[in-house]
């Protein structure tokens, strides 16, 4: 049995890039959407242009600036009209995350103006700690660097991907959730900050194979995306997707263990 997996990135840019969409992505598997990472004010837009299917099936939230969860309101009325998805819709949402989520987007009194709607009842919430089942994947979740201690996270799906969403350098994380050759889709601009990573950071905490394996999001601007590409470094654009070809053994599937053999960069939609 073989089956192709991929990541789309919608959006690439930082909270100020606003020509380059807010950072999120999709992995698909077989050409099909199977888990939205992160939901920004645009995300949405963005995610219906690109696929058949106009809501996501399922979300993991990273953290709880607006960039990344902006779009959840949105998602809620979209789910709502859409009455077959109402309640389906799965959050994969870090415990420590979830209160801050509550306060930001669920808090605000009457989500519908004639009432009789709670924010979570558009959604099946599904906290998680060190990771997550979905659709027989099996996910690690881990804290990053952003901002405050457990305020972000990031997942990867062995021998896969790794996505670190906002994040500063976390070589302890590098080594030991990406060490099966695997892509570290990874924040980086121009110029690192207390909360993000710049890129004359990376050789510093990175080892050159590491480094080989990095493809860059969350950045400045278009021109900031060119700086870092001369700097050598692979680039996210929007719409860009990333093959990851595996080989799947059915009798391994429920146990999460996929074994790769392969990936490239393509080209935008």
């Amino acid at each position: 049995m073989s089956e192709t997996l991929a990541f789309r990135f919608l959006g690439v840019g930082n909270a100020q890039a606003l020509g380059l969409g807010s950072s999120s992505g999709v992995l698909e598997r077989d050409d099909e959407p199977l888990l939205l990472i992160d939901c920004g004010p645009d995300t949405l837009a963005t995610y219906a242009r690109c696929y058949d299917h106009p809501l996501p099936p399922a979300i993991f939230i990273t953290h709880a600036h607006l960039d990344h969860i902006g779009g959840l309101e949105g998602l809620f009325y979209q789910a709502y009209v859409e009455r077959h998805c109402y309640g389906r819709i799965r959050l994969y949402i870090p415990v420590k995350l979830i209160e801050s989520v509550q306060k930001r987007i669920a808090d605000y009194p009457g989500i519908l103006a004639e009432g009789g709607a709670n924010f979570w009842d558009a959604f099946q919430l599904i906290p998680v700690a060190d990771g997550f089942w979905h659709r027989n994947l099996r996910f690690t979740v881990f804290p990053v660097r952003h901002h405050a201690v457990l305020s972000a996270y990031g997942a990867a799906l062995e021998g896969s991907f790794l996505y670190t969403g906002d994040t500063r350098p976390i070589p302890e994380i590098i080594n030991h959730y990406a060490c099966r050759g695997e892509p570290i889709l990874h924040d980086c601009g121009l110029r690192q900050n207390p909360s993000h990573t710049g890129v004359h950071e990376l050789a510093a905490h990175y080892q050159p194979e590491q480094l080989r394996r990095l493809v860059l999001y969350h950045y400045e601007s278009q021109e900031a995306g060119d700086e870092l590409e001369k700097l050598g470094y692979r680039v996210a654009r929007p719409k860009q997707r990333i093959l990851l070809q595996h080989r799947v053994n059915p009798s391994h599937e429920a146990a999460g263990v996929i074994q790769k053999f392969g990936t490239r960069l393509v080209g935008r939609a």
